[in-house]
C-alpha cells in the first residue's frame, strides 16, 4: 500500500499557472504508475494525466494537453503537475493517484485502473 498527500492547491485567476505536488510514501515509488484526477462539484471523477514509472512515458486527457505537464521524480518521491493558463473550468478538486498495474495507453485513464489516492487538494480560478 502507498500514502499519498496532495499540496499546492489554491486560489488563483483565469491566466494564471499552479504547481500541485503529490508525495508518496510506503510502497516503493518508482515501481507506481501515477496519476491525476479532477473533481469538481456535482461531476464524475476526471482523469487529468498520467506517468509511468520512470517518466518516459506520459498521458494527458485532450483538454489538458499543452497547458498541464506531469513529472516525476523517483528519488524525492513526488510526482508534481505544473497547470498554466488556468481556466475557472479547471476548478476542481485534484487528487494523487497509483497504480501497481502495467503501462496501458487509454487504460491509464480509467479511475478503476488506480488502488491508491491521496485526499485531495482544491484549485479555484477565479475569472
Amino acid at each position: 500500500q502507498v500514502q499519498l498527500e496532495e499540496s499546492g492547491g489554491g486560489l488563483v485567476q483565469a491566466g494564471d499557472s499552479l504547481r500541485l505536488s503529490c508525495a508518496a510514501s510506503g510502497r516503493t515509488f518508482s515501481s507506481l504508475i501515477m496519476g491525476w484526477f479532477r473533481q469538481a462539484p456535482g461531476k464524475e471523477r476526471e482523469f487529468v494525466a498520467a506517468i509511468n514509472w520512470n517518466g518516459e512515458r506520459t498521458y494527458y486527457a485532450d483538454s489538458m494537453k499543452g497547458r498541464f505537464t506531469i513529472s516525476r521524480d523517483n528519488a524525492k518521491r513526488t510526482m508534481v503537475l505544473e497547470m498554466n493558463n488556468l481556466e475557472v473550468a479547471d476548478t476542481a478538486a485534484y487528487y494523487c493517484a497509483a497504480s501497481t498495474e502495467p503501462w496501458i495507453p487509454g487504460v491509464v485513464a480509467r479511475p478503476d485502473y488506480f488502488d491508491s489516492w491521496g485526499q485531495g487538494t482544491q484549485v479555484t480560478v477565479s475569472s
